[in-house]
């Protein structure tokens, strides 16, 4: 019989999960507003290219579990935390919204592994995939940039995603390799 729901994690799966999400929140507000900085006067967004940087921990989080949805549980983990803290900004409840669909883009991206042997191109894909959702829905509900703008935030989001994707993978297989964590394949 097949486990479902959280009963698929294990204590462990959610430790890390629950701790993928908390560094999430910690170094998005952090990085964001130097990044914003920079990216104001190009009129994009901060959380565009500071996207890659904190969404490598929902990528992590199905690097170390090998679980399929940890990165929507951790997405979504994330979502209840910035609305119990109330630092949700602009995006108000819509935050459930704009915080759970990048995971579940970066799960839909590790769905085509074959025996969860997730490779580079996955942690890469993953990231940005994740990245160009978050940002493509915060322009659709709040910013709604024009084409070019908009097409200039996508394309930058995909590629600072799919760099901290790079950075997932690196840091995964750091772990394994020093046996902090014992990574199944």
């Amino acid at each position: 019989m097949t486990k479902k729901g959280l009963d698929r994690f294990s204590m462990f799966d959610l430790v890390i999960i629950a701790m993928m999400a908390a560094l999430g929140i910690a170094t998005k507000s952090v990085i964001v507003p130097l990044i914003h900085i920079v990216t104001s006067s190009l009129y994009i967004p901060g959380g565009v290219i500071a996207g890659g940087f904190y969404m490598l921990w929902i990528v992590m989080s199905v690097g170390i579990t090998r679980k399929r949805g940890a990165a929507t549980l951790t997405a979504f983990v994330q979502a209840i935390m910035v609305i119990a803290m109330g630092s949700i900004g602009t995006h108000g409840i819509m935050s459930l919204i704009t915080y759970s669909l990048p995971g579940l883009a970066a799960d839909i991206v590790f769905l085509f592994s074959k025996k969860k042997n997730y490779t580079i191109v996955h942690f890469f894909t993953a990231g940005a995939a994740a990245n160009l959702a978050g940002t493509f829905l915060s322009n659709l509900v709040f910013f709604r940039l024009p084409l070019i703008p908009l097409l200039l935030s996508v394309s930058s989001g995909a590629l600072s995603g799919g760099i901290g994707g790079l950075i997932a993978y690196k840091i995964v297989k750091g772990f394994d390799k020093f046996n902090i964590i014992k990574i199944d394949n």
